[in-house]
This record gives structure tokens, C-alpha cells and sequence, in this order.
């Protein structure tokens, strides 16, 4: 997916590619430091809203090194004091002011006549630490009176606790980690780091997609694009969805209610017969077809015709949410994926081990950590991909779409995502994208998972973490979807 992902760096590659792109001009350097700045900046005020906002007289605490990383941490600090000027800047200075490096001099100097305070020790209740100590070049172990500053500053009361590129020497505690120009592997799911952001600011053009990669909004573009004057219902696809039990009705609404919202032409659920007038009432763009039911209310394996029958019109097929487990139910969810002529979004109950690697068709799985346990048989997630030749989406604080060599990171969403039903969502999402690119399951994969993130952070931004419904998350899927189109 050439521009709509870019590379994850170990420290050392890290290190090779910065040398190479700034080839140790500081004239090359100041530009790309005041934009990791005050892309810092945007992005903490952005992320303060999940707790109500940056207050105009907050307190914030920058935690200096020496070098680029202290830099990038003062040039945000004054950008925030530009935003608010009733906010209080305090400096800490890990090695004191006078090893700085001539940038981060720089940076504070101008912080300085801004109003920014240096201070020999933090104390008392701020709203924000911005962690500037350490870089990618920090080697350890870290000097014993490094570790008790990030110690005693561990200890005080934050509303946001943001780390610079990387948390310092693994010891500071991130609730958000800005990565700067690009994502060092180190931050990659560690816990210190907390989330994860990546301010994209513009090194990578047209790489090849290998390794492992960071996903960017910029999947999204064809979405926000406008739609070709002659297009129909037809142009954008048709996905079935087999979904849905007595026990677990609201998953199949769920996931039909998220298709419906992807942008695809026609939705047609395969149900439960006894819930189709209910979900008929709630969504009737979908078409919804009665399912015949066992007698605990799952899924019927005499009622494979009316999918079989049909099958012809559709461009891909998401079976799983709600489903249950019944015998009966998975060896039909087995027989379909077996027989499919069509590309496969399997989630939820549906991933089980003889149903994953039956049939030849594309398929896209979405398991959780758990899931994967009872799907992969001991395998890796790698060599489970090598061996099904499927394109999996291991959902998780960090989710991972993995398709032979490459390994994509999508770092959007969060803590508002734990709850049940968001996968359902994700589910109807990939499975409503991959019916419109039915060749192209990694694109779809990817597309879904980016688009249930960014609207995740803007629910949660508009509403907080707390207390909301998960299918809330539906009405920002066409905001998120705008205001990416903007930013491209």
C-alpha cells in the first residue's frame, strides 16, 4: 500500500537514517525540530480533550536531556504557552543547561523569553509532563540520579503524562507516546509507552512496503474521494453477512449496522428467523433473510440453501458475530467457508480451527489474543499467516494486519474500544470494504481498522472514555472519514 503506511525503525536504523537525511546540518535539523514541536503540541491538546480539555491556566512540566529530544519537548512546551498564555512552563533540567546541544539552547532560549521557568525540582499537581530526557541514542544503564528524578516525577500527580519519541530509559510512565518523523521499534506495544502517535512529518515517500509498518490515515483517501458520477448500488459491492443467535442478538445488528456504514452498495443478513422483524425495524437498508434455528436459537444447517442460492450476487461473505457455538452451527459455518466462491471476513465464534483453513477463497480473520490462541495451534502469528495464507487482524492495544512479509501497526483507538461490541463493528466494517475491493483483502483490513480507530479517538474525544455506548462509535465514522480527507 505505497504512502498509506511507513516503516517502524529499530534505534540503530533510526540513527543511519537521520544521519543520511540531515547529514548533521543544524540548518536541515531546526526546521524538522520546530515541526516535531509543535506537532507534539497538536497533538497533546488533541488528546487532552478525551479528559475534558487543556485548561488556559494549566501547569506543565518539561523534563529537558541534552540533546534533540529536549529540543522537541521545549519548541512543544512553547507552542503550548502560545495556545494558552495563562499556562505556567517549568523546566527540569536532567544534566543541568549547560550540556545542551545547541538546538535544544536554541529551543529554550526562545522558551525562555516566552516565559518559560527552569526549576531545580518538580512539585505539586500539574496537568502535563512533557519527557524530553532521552533519545534513541540513550544508551543504558541510566545514571542513578536519572532514574530517582524519573522516579519522583513517576510519583506526582499528572492529568496527561506524554514521553517524547521514547520514554526515557524505559522508565518513565507514558500515557501517550509522541513518535516523531517515524516509530522506533522499542515503543512498539511496550507498556511504559503507553499510546502510541505517530507525527508523521514527511521523511518517507513512495518506500517499499517490507517489514513492519506504521499505518497512516492517508488508507483512507480513496474513501473521501468523490464517488464516479455514473456509479450505481452495484458498483460498490455486496456483502452477506451470516450472523447472529437467540443468545447473542446484538452482535449481527451490530455488524450489519457497521456495513452499512462503510460505503458499500447492498447489505444482505443472514439471520435468525425469529429476529429478522425486529432488525428489519432498526436497519431496513439491509436485506434480511430468516434463517431457519435450532432449538437452542443458532443457526440451522438445513437453511444452507437459502445462502447457497444466493451466494452468485454477492463480493464477499462476513460470517461469525453472535453466532454461538452450537455443533450444529459451526459445521455449517464450516461447509460455507469450504464451498465460498467469495473473499471471507471470519470473526467472532466462526474462528475455529477446521473453519479457518477450509476452502481456497481470500480471507480476512479478525481474532483477538485469545482467538488467536485457539486458532494458531502453538504457531506464530507469522508462520500461522505463512501456513493459511490468510490475512489476519490481531486486534489489541496495538492491532497487527499481518500478510506475509509485511506487518502492518495501526496505533488508533483505544481504552474506549474495551468493550463489547467493537468488534462486531470492525467486523462489519472490513467485511462492507473487502466486498468493495473483493481482490484486495490487506487494503480492506487495513482501511477498517483505521477507520474504527479514528472514529474511537473522536468518540472518545467528544465524550470521554467512560461513559458511552460502543455504537456510538457509528456516527463518527463519517466525521473522521471528512476531516482525514481534509488533512490529505
Amino acid at each position: 500500500m505505497p504512502t498509506c503506511s511507513h516503516p517502524i525503525l529499530t534505534c540503530d536504523e533510526s540513527r543511519v537514517f537521520e544521519a543520511k537525511l540531515f547529514r548533521g546540518d543544524e540548518a536541515r535539523e531546526w526546521p524538522a525540530m520546530q515541526r516535531a514541536g509543535r506537532a507534539i503540541a497538536r497533538a497533546v491538546l488533541r488528546d487532552f480533550w478525551e479528559i475534558g480539555g487543556f485548561p488556559a491556566n494549566g501547569r506543565v512540566l518539561v523534563l529537558a536531556g541534552k540533546g534533540h529530544n529536549g529540543g522537541d519537548a521545549l519548541i512543544a512546551a512553547n507552542s503550548l504557552r502560545e495556545a494558552f498564555p495563562a499556562a505556567r512552563i517549568e523546566v527540569v533540567f536532567a544534566f543541568g543547561e549547560r550540556p545542551l546541544r545547541p538546538l535544544a539552547q536554541r529551543a529554550w532560549r526562545e522558551l525562555a523569553q516566552a516565559g518559560g521557568v527552569r526549576v531545580e525540582a518538580a512539585a505539586g499537581e500539574y496537568e502535563l509532563c512533557l519527557d524530553g530526557v532521552f533519545g534513541f541514542q540513550f544508551r543504558p544503564p541510566a545514571e542513578p540520579r536519572i532514574v530517582a528524578l524519573v522516579a519522583a516525577v513517576n510519583a506526582l500527580p499528572f492529568r496527561l503524562r506524554a514521553a517524547v519519541d521514547l520514554p526515557s530509559a524505559g522508565l518513565f510512565r507514558a500515557d501517550f507516546t509522541y513518535a516523531t518523523g517515524c516509530v522506533k521499534t522499542p515503543i512498539v506495544g511496550a507498556p511504559e509507552a503507553g499510546r502510541v502517535r505517530y507525527l508523521d512529518l514527511g521523511f518517507f515517500r513512495g518506500d517499499d512496503e517490507t517489514g513492519e509498518r506504521v499505518l497512516t490515515p492517508t488508507v483512507l483517501a480513496p474513501l473521501a474521494a468523490l464517488r464516479p458520477a455514473q456509479g450505481d448500488k452495484r458498483t460498490y459491492g455486496h456483502v452477506f453477512v451470516l450472523a447472529g443467535s437467540r443468545d447473542f442478538p446484538g452482535a449481527a445488528l451490530m455488524a450489519v449496522r457497521s456495513a452499512l456504514r462503510s460505503g458499500v452498495g447492498l447489505v444482505t443478513a443472514f439471520v435468525p428467523e425469529s429476529l429478522v422483524p425486529a432488525y428489519a425495524a432498526v436497519a431496513p437498508e439491509a436485506m434480511w433473510v430468516g434463517w431457519p434455528e435450532t432449538p437452542a436459537g443458532g443457526l440451522a444447517l438445513e437453511g444452507f440453501h437459502l445462502l447457497r442460492e444466493r451466494l452468485v450476487r454477492a463480493t464477499a461473505l462476513l460470517i461469525g458475530p453472535g453466532l454461538g457455538r452450537e455443533p450444529e452451527t459451526l459445521a455449517l459455518v464450516a461447509a460455507i467457508t469450504k464451498e465460498s466462491p467469495v473473499p471471507l471476513v471470519i470473526d467472532a465464534d466462526a474462528l475455529q480451527p477446521d473453519v479457518v483453513r477450509a476452502g481456497t477463497a481470500l480471507r480476512v480473520l479478525t481474532p483477538h489474543a485469545g482467538e488467536f490462541a485457539r486458532i494458531a495451534d502453538g504457531a506464530t502469528l507469522k508462520k500461522f499467516v505463512a501456513e493459511t495464507k490468510a490475512t489476519v487482524v490481531l486486534k489489541g492495544p496495538v492491532t497487527r494486519i499481518v500478510d506475509g512479509a509485511v506487518t502492518y501497526h495501526s496505533f488508533f483507538g483505544g481504552p474506549v474500544l474495551a468493550r463489547g461490541g467493537s468488534g462486531d463493528l470492525l467486523a462489519g466494517l472490513i467485511g462492507g470494504l473487502l466486498a468493495q475491493t473483493p481482490n484486495e483483502p490487506v487494503r480492506a483490513a487495513a482501511r477498517g481498522v483505521v477507520w474504527h480507530g479514528l472514529a474511537a479517538d473522536a468518540l472518545a474525544r467528544k465524550h470521554g472514555q467512560t461513559a458511552v455506548q460502543v455504537t456510538q462509535l457509528l456516527d463518527f465514522l463519517a466525521p473522521v472519514l471528512r476531516e482525514s480527507a481534509y488533512e490529505l
